[in-house]
């Protein structure tokens, strides 16, 4: 009889999160093909076949590679994981969205393939680096009010691990209301004066894919009343660092809105 692998051999990863958890994890030679927008880590790019974009697939190039384990991310790829399964593909959509949810990833899939306990001291890595950064905000003067925007025509608010990674690097998201709106839709502002309304003290830009443009923001009707844009404290935060529910955001993205706040609180002490 041949034999039948404990562990998936030969995996395709439809979004970047599973890539960069593997490659942390040491297991990078299962990978097959990847997301064509992996950016983390950048060998990635050199090593692997891109064969995915995030709503879209190149399902029979992804046949060719004989995967016997697929990884990909929420709803929106749920024809994509349908018409492997139709080709008898195992197939594993997540669907977090929180910070939790996210260290739940790492040691779910460090399950799946067998590195339970590689991934477990990943988790924990992470979950120490969440702690010191919430423990240096708890010594925060005074919190900014953070307005966090995914998307600008039309308007859309951070999701909820954005908004949660806001809270644990020291502010406080002014839409917190909408973050648990899992779909991009749901989180679309109709009036941007309600941005306005709120008076945040930091604007934090993360335009999925194109780069933020801080003049443009703040050259919108009524936004000169906005305190982040009389101060100038208009910022970009790179998507791949915080729009993907995987390691990057737990590290990167954590500690680069830390960093603002950290500017900001200063000035605010005087």
């Amino acid at each position: 009889m041949p034999t039948i692998d404990r562990y998936p051999q030969r995996i395709v990863c439809l979004t970047e999160e599973p890539t960069e958890v593997l490659y942390a994890l040491g297991e990078q030679d299962r990978i097959v093909g990847i997301s064509g927008f992996t950016v983390r880590p950048p060998k990635a790019r050199k090593e692997k076949p891109k064969v995915s974009a995030f709503t879209s697939a190149k399902i029979d190039e992804i046949l060719k590679l004989q995967p016997d384990f697929v990884v990909g991310f929420s709803d929106i790829q749920a024809d994509i994981a349908r018409d492997l399964i139709k080709a008898g593909v195992e197939v594993w959509i997540s669907n977090h969205r929180s910070v939790d949810g996210i260290l739940g990833y790492i040691r779910r899939l460090g399950a799946m393939v067998g590195a339970a306990e590689k991934a477990e001291a990943y988790a924990q890595r992470a979950e120490r680096h969440i702690a010191a950064i919430e423990a240096a905000a708890a010594a925060f003067f005074r919190r900014p009010k953070v307005y966090f925007e995914e998307w600008d025509d039309p308007l859309i608010t951070g999701i909820r691990w954005v908004a949660e990674l806001v809270r644990l690097a020291g502010g406080d998201d002014v839409f917190p209301q909408m973050s648990g709106e899992s779909l991009a839709k749901h989180r679309i502002l109709g009036d941007p004066g309600e941005v306005v309304k709120q008076a945040p003290d930091i604007i934090l830009g993360s335009w999925c894919g194109k780069r933020f443009r801080p003049e443009k923001v703040a050259a919108r009707e009524g936004w000169d009343a906005i305190p982040a844009v009389r101060h100038g404290d208009l910022h970009e935060i790179k998507s791949p660092i915080i729009l993907q529910p995987g390691p990057a955001a737990l590290f990167d993205g954590l500690e680069a809105m830390h960093k603002i706040f950290v500017e900001w609180e200063k000035r605010q002490r005087g």
